[in-house]
């Protein structure tokens, strides 16, 4: 494990330049006196590094200085022949540059390895979108893409859900995400950093103008913050339900997490006809309500009071367009 540490410390420098104690420590999961202490194992092997103390100082290669210590181990081989998306790599334009790449990395690696590698990819398939969803249509994904890493300003027409539904945004994009298939577009505007959804672009014009991008902002970071915020937002409520021993086993097929969780720790002791009572999260009425249906007669509403009137509604109406006399 330390002669892994040290060459990891090693190919950091390489890769990112100056780093502190502290930044490495983070980076490998270790105590800053770990770090201390590799530092010197690596002046004492002759490694040209060397430290720079202050606020803005650190550890950094001498100039020039390259290692060749870039070997993989088996398992790290086989971990990135599963690293690779051709559809959404081929949907960012990227797909010649992937399979080139590959290429090259089954070239590079010894034979064992590449065997190895070969049957991950015979195996192990990534199929990133639902069953019942085939992924976005984003005719404007490359250039949304190229714009980025240009670091190119951008104008777009935009449809979002609420009036004024089309709009036109002035942004400056930092960042795509791709989410269950669905395409996103993290970008500055206006009102600060906010996410599109890339198929709603309805039209994009790229503007000759450059931008800087924001120094402290971390893509990964704003979205980890985003989704907790956004199922946050889910739970404006809460019911109370019946399941039938059916519709218990059903909700761990059909529903999130949550609720899920919820059912699992609220259920009653079964009645004497089998079914449970339960608490669960809810979003609102609207979604509850087309969220429960999906169980049929396996679910009883309880409260709130508005929701179990409304399925009572839709159960009226289901019955008389079934019962009706034809």
């Amino acid at each position: 494990m330390r002669a892994s540490r040290l060459v990891s410390i090693i190919l950091l420098l390489q890769a990112r330049g100056r780093m502190t104690a502290e930044q490495l420590a983070s980076e490998l999961e270790v105590s800053v006196r770990t770090i201390y202490r590799d530092v010197g194992s690596l002046h004492a092997a002759g490694i040209p590094l060397y430290g720079h103390a202050g606020p803005a100082g650190g550890y950094q290669l001498v100039a020039g200085y390259r290692t060749r210590l870039t070997g993989m181990t088996a398992a790290e081989a086989e971990a990135l022949s599963l690293a690779g998306m051709p559809g959404p790599a081929a949907e960012l334009g990227l797909g010649g540059v992937l399979a080139a790449a590959q290429l090259k990395l089954d070239a590079a690696l010894p034979a064992e390895m590449r065997a190895r590698a070969a049957l991950v990819r015979e195996r192990f398939h990534l199929d990133a979108p639902g069953w019942y969803y085939d992924g976005d249509s984003v005719p404007h994904l490359s250039t949304v893409a190229e714009t980025v890493w240009k670091q190119q300003r951008i104008e777009i027409r935009y449809r979002r859900w609420r009036a004024p539904t089309d709009v036109i945004r002035r942004l400056d994009p930092h960042g795509i995400v791709l989410k269950a298939g669905k395409w996103y577009l993290v970008a500055r505007g206006h009102g600060g950093m906010r996410t599109y959804r890339v198929n709603q672009i309805l039209d994009l014009a790229v503007l000759a103008e450059h931008f800087e991008r924001a120094d402290d902002f971390d893509l990964a970071g704003y979205w980890a913050a985003g989704i907790t915020e956004f199922r946050a937002g889910l739970q404006q409520g809460e019911a109370t339900i019946r399941l039938s021993p059916a519709g218990r086993d059903r909700v761990a097929v059909l529903y999130n997490a949550d609720t899920v969780r919820a059912v699992r720790a609220t259920a009653s002791p079964p009645h004497s006809d089998g079914w449970v009572s339960a608490v669960v999260p809810i979003e609102s009425l609207e979604n509850a309500l087309s969220e429960f249906l999906r169980l049929g007669a396996d679910i009883e509403i309880i409260e709130p009071a508005e929701l179990r009137a409304r399925l009572t509604a839709v159960a009226r109406g289901l019955q008389a367009i079934y019962l009706a006399d034809r």
